[in-house]
């Protein structure tokens, strides 16, 4: 009988009937999604066509109207709540879970909420660590010294190499940060290109966590960093550092962490402007030391160098006993 059957199992034979349509909605599979997150959010889509007239079933995703790339956009923003644990506005959480609603997902993830809302996943890697703020890690010794390392992993160095990531980190990463530029590119797209006004932070979040990794954010106050002009260090204010699988991105400036954080991931969005982002191993500044760091980069030549790092995820004991 028909009421025996899975949502799942509907839609499949739905779409067998109109197999224009099953073209049509398949071009809006994102490149990581598995079948089982596929299949739910196309039926998301599919259940809530009818909410938003303007869009019509067969017009190719660049013909697409507002009202496509909205319903496309709360799709994945109930996908990533759904299979992620992400956490939105309220407003937000209550349309998806109205759109959603009659949607089974079978054996659906269990996740846990932590102090600020953020949905983390109960299981964590032996080198990740989450916390209230999507991975962050605050400063709490003194200056620039964390209380753990930044999440992320690399391979394992051999025994006697120096500090530093190992030299095929690069092409490791390289695949991962392929899919975010391609993440970021449609969401700048939908959120009408980049700009001022954007909540950068949250649309870095979203692409990330999209591709199924955290973002990791540093802290340390400004007045705490060694070696800025005697006058800068009487100012008020927060330094941010943005990494993903230990990869730097961005740092900024700002009156408190909020700020900071949102002025880090701005500039970190700079980088996805070009036609591509590249992981290189480069040379940056970290406790008065050179050291290597893998640095997302676009194809812009660079003028001037890196900011200092705030965190280290390539420090082995000896660094901390040459540095201390």
């Amino acid at each position: 009988m028909a009421g025996e059957k899975s949502g799942e199992d509907l839609v499949s034979e739905y779409l067998d009937q109109n197999p224009e349509l099953a073209q049509w909605v398949d071009t809006f599979r994102g490149y990581c999604e598995t079948n089982k997150q596929w299949f739910a959010r196309r039926e998301f889509i599919l259940r809530n066509m009818e909410a938003f007239p303007t869009v019509e079933p067969g017009v190719v995703p660049s013909s697409g109207s507002s009202s496509l790339d909205r319903l496309l956009s709360l799709s994945m923003v109930w996908a990533n709540h759904v299979f992620l644990g992400c956490s939105y506005p309220q407003a937000v959480m209550d349309k998806i879970k109205e759109m959603g609603e009659g949607i089974v997902v079978e054996d659906a993830p269990v996740h846990r909420t932590t102090v600020d809302g953020v949905m983390a996943k109960g299981k964590r890697g032996a080198t990740t660590e989450g916390d209230a703020d999507s991975c962050v890690k605050r400063a709490k010794c003194g200056p620039n010294e964390l209380d753990s390392r930044p999440a992320g992993r690399t391979s394992t160095r051999p025994a006697g190499q120096k500090s530093g990531p190992p030299p095929q980190a690069p092409a490791e990463h390289q695949p991962f940060f392929n899919r975010l530029y391609k993440a970021v590119a449609w969401k700048l797209v939908s959120a009408g290109g980049f700009g001022p006004n954007l909540d950068h932070f949250e649309i870095l979040r979203s692409c990330v966590e999209s591709c199924k990794q955290t973002l990791a954010c540093v802290f340390v106050p400004l007045k705490d960093i060694a070696g800025l002009p005697a006058g800068r260090t009487q100012k008020e204010g927060h330094v941010c550092e943005i990494r993903c699988q230990t990869v730097y991105m961005g740092t900024g400036y700002g009156r408190d962490e909020s700020a900071s954080k949102a002025m880090a991931s701005k500039e970190a969005l700079k980088v996805f402007q070009g036609r591509k982002v590249t992981v290189k191993i480069c040379r940056r500044r970290y406790k008065g030391k050179d050291v290597e760091d893998l640095v997302l980069l676009d194809e812009q030549p660079r003028s001037q160098g890196f900011p200092p790092a705030l965190s280290y995820p390539f420090q082995d004991e000896q660094l901390e006993d040459a540095s201390s």
